[in-house]
C-alpha cells in the first residue's frame, strides 16, 4: 500500500538548487524591484528549451526553513503542503501560468494565509509523480521565497534542473551498497527480462516482465536443485527498491542466516500504479503472463525443484495482496504465500468504509484530492482502480468513488466484490481447492499497522475459517506498516524467518 517517506531529492543527484528570493519586474519598466507581498500566488513559469508534454506541479510551504534546497511532499506527506498543478506543454521555450484556475489542493492559490512561503516547480515529463515521485528527465525550478500579503504581482520561476538518470544499482536514496560491497552483490544477481506475447498483445507494443534473480552464494559450485520464491514489492516500489531487497539478500546469505533459496524478484510497477499481477482489464493478463511465460522461463534457466510445493510468492503491502491473489488463483502452481501487511481483503471493510452498503461514502478524501492534483493516474486509489475497476467510457479505469463527494459507485463496488474480493473469492472456492490451499496461507501483520490492515486480515481469518479452511496468521504486537521486518539491529529479521518456513515447507512436501 503506502511508500515509505522519500528523502530529499537533493539525495537523489539532482543537479543543485540554490535558494534565492524572487524579484519582481514592474510591466511597465522591466526593472527588478524588491519583493513586494502578493495576495493568492499566480505563478509565471518558464522554460528556455523544449520540454515535451508533462503536468507542472508548484510545491508551496511556509518558510521555516529559508535554506531549504527543494520544496516536495506526495500524497502521503502533505502536512503543510500546498499543492497546484496543471498539464502544460514546453513544444517550444515558453511561459506558462499557474494559479487558481490550476488543480490544486486543499485550495486554490489564492487561499493561502499571509506570511512567508518557499516555492518549487517541478515539470513531471513522463506524468508519474503520483507514484514515485520526483526523478530522472523531471525539470525542476530553483526554490523561492515569496511573502504572501494584499498586493498582487507576478511570480516568475523558471525550470533549470535536470534530474539525472539513476547510476546503476542507485535509488533515489544513494547508492544501494558501497563500491567494494557492490561488486560481491552485483555477482550473486542476475537481470531478469522476459517478454511477453500476452501482455504484447494487450498493449499493442512490446512488453516484458521484468526483475532480479539472487542465487545462493555457492549456486555455481553446486548441481542441486532449489526452492524458489517469487517476491514482488509494494506501491511506490520499483527495479531501485528490488535492487534494495537483492542487496540485503546477499548480505544475509554472507552472513550465514538463509536458508538455500532461489530468489526471483518482480518489478509490479506500472504506469497506472502496481498491477498486482492480476488479470485485469486495465492493465492487462499480468497473472497469466507471470505464470505461463515468466515461470517456465525460471524453471529453465535455473536449477529449481520444479514443483508446485517448492514454489512460493512473497511480498509485503500491495506486493501482499499480490501474493495472497497469486496463491488463491494459482493454487496449482504455488505452494505457499507468505504476506505481510496485506491491502485490504474484504470490501465489505475497505479502508473502515462497506462499499456493498448503499450510499456509502469513502473517507480520506484529502489523501484522494491531493493524488489527484499530483497526477490524474498512478496514486494509490487509481492504481487499485486500474487493478479492480471496470473500463469505463474513457477507456480509463472506472473510479470507485467521486473525488469530490467521497460517494461510492455502486456499480463499480460491485464489480470490485464479485472479481476480486479475497474473503468472497475464499467463500466461493476454497473448499474446491483446499488440497491446495490448506496450510498455503501464510499472513504477518503489525497490531498498529497505520492503515488498519490488522483488521483486513482479520476479516480474511475469519472467511478462511468459516470455510473450515486451515492457514497462518500472526499479529506481531506493537509493530506497524513500516517497521514490520525489524528486530534491533536487523533490517530484515522477519525475511529471515520466513525464508526458513518456505525452506521447511519444500523439505516436507517433496
Amino acid at each position: 500500500m503506502a511508500k515509505l517517506p522519500r528523502l530529499p531529492v537533493r539525495n537523489a543527484g539532482v543537479l543543485a538548487v540554490a535558494v534565492f528570493t524572487l524579484q519582481f519586474v514592474s510591466p511597465a519598466s522591466g526593472k527588478a524591484s524588491a519583493p513586494d507581498a502578493v495576495s493568492g500566488l499566480r505563478v509565471e513559469v518558464s522554460a528556455n528549451e523544449m520540454l515535451g508534454r508533462g503536468r507542472l506541479i508548484l510545491f508551496v510551504r511556509r518558510a521555516t526553513n529559508p535554506a531549504a534546497t527543494a520544496v516536495d511532499g506526495n500524497a502521503f506527506e502533505r502536512d503543510g503542503l500546498q499543492l497546484a498543478a496543471r498539464n502544460v506543454s514546453f513544444s517550444v521555450p515558453r511561459t506558462v501560468v499557474v494559479d487558481d484556475a490550476a488543480d490544486a489542493w486543499p485550495g486554490p492559490l489564492s487561499s493561502l494565509a499571509p506570511g512567508d512561503y518557499v516555492v518549487q516547480a517541478v515539470f513531471d515529463r513522463d506524468f508519474n509523480y503520483a507514484y514515485s515521485g520526483r526523478g530522472p528527465g523531471d525539470v525542476l525550478s530553483r526554490v523561492a521565497t515569496v511573502r504572501i500579503g494584499e498586493t498582487t504581482s507576478a511570480l516568475s520561476l523558471e525550470l533549470t534542473d535536470v534530474i539525472p538518470e539513476l547510476a546503476p544499482w542507485h535509488g533515489p536514496w544513494g547508492p544501494v551498497a558501497p563500491p567494494e560491497e557492490l561488486a560481491f552483490i552485483q555477482q550473486n544477481t542476475r537481470p531478469l527480462t522476459v517478454p511477453s506475447e500476452r501482455l504484447g498483445r494487450f498493449w499493442g507494443r512490446p512488453i516484458s516482465l521484468n526483475g532480479l534473480v539472487v542465487t545462493p552464494l555457492d549456486y555455481d559450485q553446486t548441481q542441486d536443485r532449489l526452492p524458489v520464491v517469487y517476491f514482488t514489492h509494494g506501491f511506490g516500489g520499483g527495479m531501485a527498491s528490488l535492487q534494495d531487497t537483492a542487496a540485503g539478500l546477499v548480505r544475509q546469505m554472507k552472513a550465514g542466516v538463509l536458508p538455500r533459496l532461489i530468489w526471483v524478484l518482480l518489478d509490479q510497477s506500472g504506469p497506472m500504479g502496481t498491477h498486482e499481477f492480476a488479470d485485469s482489464l486495465n492493465n492487462g493478463p499480468w497473472g497469466a503472463a507471470l505464470t505461463q511465460e515468466l515461470i517456465p522461463v525460471i524453471d529453465d534457466r535455473f536449477r529449481t525443484q520444479r514443483r508446485r510445493n517448492a514454489r512460493f510468492v512473497m511480498g509485503h503491502s500491495s506486493g501482499g495482496w499480490a501474493a495472497l491473489w497469486l496463491q488463491l488463483e494459482y493454487a496449482d502452481i504455488f505452494g505457499g504465500a507468505w504476506a505481510t501487511s496485506p491491502d485490504y481483503s474484504d470490501f465489505s471493510n475497505f479502508g473502515g468504509v462497506d462499499l456493498t452498503a448503499p450510499g456509502g461514502r469513502m473517507k480520506g478524501l484529502n489523501f484522494a484530492r491531493a493524488e489527484a492534483v499530483l497526477g490524474a493516474y498512478g496514486g494509490q486509489n487509481t492504481s487499485f482502480e486500474a487493478v479492480w475497476s471496470p473500463r469505463g467510457s474513457d477507456g480509463m479505469p472506472a473510479p470507485l468513488f467521486d473525488r469530490e463527494t467521497g460517494l461510492v459507485d455502486a456499480q463499480v463496488a460491485t464489480w470490485w466484490r464479485d472479481h476480486w474480493d479475497l474473503t468472497e473469492k475464499v467463500r466461493r472456492e476454497w473448499v474446491n481447492n483446499a488440497a491446495y490451499l490448506d496450510g498455503a496461507i501464510h499472513v504477518v501483520v503489525g497490531e498498529n499497522d497505520e492503515f488498519a490492515l490488522d483488521d483486513s486480515a482479520r476479516d480474511l481469518e475469519r472467511a478462511i475459517t468459516s470455510v473450515s479452511g486451515r492457514a497462518s496468521f500472526r499479529y506481531l504486537p506493537g509493530k506497524g506498516h513500516f517497521d514490520l521486518y525489524v528486530e534491533g539491529d536487523e533490517r530484515a529479521a522477519l525475511r529471515r524467518v520466513m525464508a526458513w518456513e518456505m525452506a521447511d515447507h519444500a523439505q516436507r512436501h517433496p
